[in-house]
């Protein structure tokens, strides 16, 4: 994909950023801790990468994802740089749920703990809370059946709370 002589991006470069700017930008919302902000920050930086890499490297086959992953790796840069703000709450889980309820100080203390786990966790977090996937589809992506995938969620859940459990209220509690 070349710039074309009058030096304006290629006109392939425009269709793909019409293809996928809602979607790109409903993915970085869901993980971007409730913030408006930050959410049209890392769309608009995507798409900058975007544009300094495809005309150097060409389109990729799949370019949705190729800008979800870019956006997932600045949110995970942007996250493990920020300290978390003390979450007023006697319980870890009301962390959670109020994190999947759209709870900005609550999403934004999971953004930041699921930037802190190992990728395979993270994911699958992801995949379960975030992007609202049934396990028997996670499952099927996995090549695993439910039960492995259940267990490995429980086991993910219960790394994230270790990683939350300091920034809870003194009461929080691990269940």
């Amino acid at each position: 994909m070349k710039d074309n002589e009058s030096g304006r991006f290629p006109d392939e470069l425009i269709v793909v950023y019409r293809e996928t700017v809602d979607e790109l930008y409903e993915f970085v919302s869901r993980r971007s801790g409730g913030s408006r902000e930050l959410a049209e920050d890392v769309t608009q930086e995507t798409y900058l990468r975007a544009t300094t890499a495809w005309p150097r490297n060409g389109l990729p086959d799949c370019p949705l994802a190729w800008l979800q992953t870019v956006a997932r790796n600045l949110l995970l840069n942007h996250y493990r740089r920020r300290q978390p703000e003390l979450f007023d709450s006697t319980d870890i889980d009301t962390v959670l749920g109020s994190a999947a309820s759209d709870g900005t100080e609550a999403a934004a203390l999971v953004c930041w703990g699921l930037a802190r786990l190992n990728a395979r966790h993270a994911r699958l977090l992801e995949a379960f809370y975030i992007d609202d996937r049934p396990v028997r589809s996670i499952a099927d992506d996995f090549g695993v059946t439910e039960r492995a995938i259940e267990g490995r969620l429980r086991r993910a859940r219960l790394a994230l709370k270790k990683l939350l459990l300091p920034h809870v209220g003194t009461k929080g509690e691990m269940t």
